[in-house]
């Protein structure tokens, strides 16, 4: 079980610190540009991973509520993968999946009460008016941003022909990136995580 910890400590206290520090040191929509094609660029979701998002107070709560809940299954299938010595790539695969849920979930559920508003000056922790919202109401922090391919549809496209395109537009954070590379890697290699007629058990 110290491996699957491991990994989920070492994504969390990445992703907090750069979150913390983003959030402490940039107002918001501020930009660093380190290349043409890698951009520090603080932004805040109310929603999924990638600044996808649902509307309204309600669908902010469904959200938090239904990732709260998400994040108990993960962490519940993750612990019998752990018990059943399934194989480890299988296993950190998920614990990166588990550890992305939960940093998105710490901003959701705390940031609000944490942190001031980012809009106009630089955020203070704790502060003494109170934070910018309720608990289970903060917003996602996202700052990474990787505008690699920039040009315009030909003409002859329908519907989009002569517009902008812009790859790769959102904008997101370490733990979406956790998330993202844990099913990845299920996808790539299910076929060895998941054999059908299993005759060892690999645990190394």
């Amino acid at each position: 079980m110290k491996r699957p910890l491991l990994i989920i400590l070492l994504v969390l206290v990445l992703d907090q610190a750069l979150k913390i520090y983003i959030k402490t040191h940039f107002i918001l929509q501020e930009e660093y540009r380190i290349t043409n094609w890698f951009i520090i660029h603080f932004t805040e979701n109310n929603g999924m991973a990638f600044g996808m998002q649902f509307s309204g107070q309600y669908g902010k709560i469904f959200l938090s509520v239904f990732r709260i809940a998400a994040l108990g299954a993960i962490g519940y299938y993750l612990w019998t993968l752990v018990k059943r010595h399934a194989h480890q790539g299988l296993i950190a695969s998920f614990a990166l999946i588990f550890a992305g849920a939960m940093g998105n979930i710490l901003d959701s559920a705390f940031y609000g009460v944490l942190f001031s508003d980012s809009s106009y000056e630089l955020a203070k922790f704790l502060p003494k008016e109170g934070g910018y919202a309720s608990f289970l109401h903060g917003k996602v922090v996202d700052m990474l941003y990787f505008p690699l391919v920039e040009g315009h549809f030909p003409s002859w496209i329908p519907f989009w022909g002569g517009e902008d395109f812009l790859f790769f537009r959102p904008v997101f954070n370490l733990s979406d990136s956790a998330i993202t590379v844990g099913v990845v890697l299920i996808l790539l290699f299910q076929k060895k995580f998941y054999p059908k007629n299993p005759t060892t058990i690999e645990t190394v």
